[in-house]
């Protein structure tokens, strides 16, 4: 759960018209820039170094640089996002992803994979088959791991109502740790980890993010709150409302590594 470094990409003016299932309004762009400064701040604060690219206005959803890419110190992963409109951001992060890292694959053909589905818990990674992530960009992504001997398992959440990516519902906090949507938690038991079942008034909390010695907590959700500290991790608030309005959250923000 070490991170040395980060990627963040500023939000662009036509983040207004990025996708969108929440059905909380028009994200308030002063909002968004200032959630976004404090949260590389934090990441800052947490020990990792912060490289934030420019803004890119051709793509709205292009702030939230997860989907676009699987790292690892050793090697990167290009995605191919599943919404057609959001494949060009893959293409603009490759010249980066070419820049920090000495391996660079690429997930290929007809395969869709979106970082957000992807959930990794020391040596094993979950990979969610999602609306946007399909069956061949997992497979595709498994054999990937498997030559670096990662070890992978497969989570079907299409018919799991309400829930755009598998870290929508479920994330990693280190020490066995899962903290969980309690939709996922009835379907999922992963046994042989501690289980932070959040309510379901709190389910956008489930994306919580560790990072180095801090947990982050989108701001709002006491009972998470409560269950991270209870668990014993420090936790540190911080309000991504800009950005839950277009269904991101926490870990939606960067690529850590």
């Amino acid at each position: 759960m070490n991170f040395t470094h980060a990627i963040t990409r500023k939000p662009a003016e036509s983040y207004l018209h990025g996708i969108t299932t929440a059905e909380l309004g028009q994200p308030d762009l002063v909002l968004a820039y200032k959630q976004h400064a404090r949260y590389c701040q934090a990441l800052e604060q947490a020990g990792v170094q912060v490289e934030i690219l420019p803004a890119l206005e051709a793509y709205p959803d292009s702030v939230f640089v997860e989907d676009t890419a699987i790292v690892e110190p050793e090697f990167a992963v290009l995605s191919r996002p599943g919404a057609a409109s959001r494949r060009g951001e893959a293409a603009e992060i490759l010249p980066v992803l070419e820049d920090q890292f000495e391996r660079v694959y690429q997930i290929e053909g007809n395969a869709t994979l979106d970082g957000g589905d992807i959930c990794k818990a020391d040596d094993i990674y979950y990979i969610g088959l999602s609306a946007r992530t399909n069956l061949e960009g997992a497979q595709q992504l498994a054999s990937i791991l498997n030559y670096f001997g990662y070890r992978s398992e497969l989570i079907d959440i299409r018919r799991l109502q309400g829930i755009l990516h598998l870290k929508s519902a479920v994330n990693y906090l280190g020490e066995d740790t899962l903290v969980l949507d309690p939709r996922l938690a009835a379907q999922w038991p992963f046994h042989g980890y501690r289980q932070l079942v959040v309510p379901l008034e709190e389910a956008y909390a489930a994306n919580c993010l560790r990072v180095n010695e801090v947990v982050f907590v989108p701001l709002g959700f006491l009972h998470t709150l409560e269950l991270v500290t209870n668990a014993g991790f420090d936790a540190l608030l911080l309000d991504v409302y800009e950005y839950r309005k277009m269904d991101g959250g926490l870990s939606c923000l960067s690529l850590r590594w």
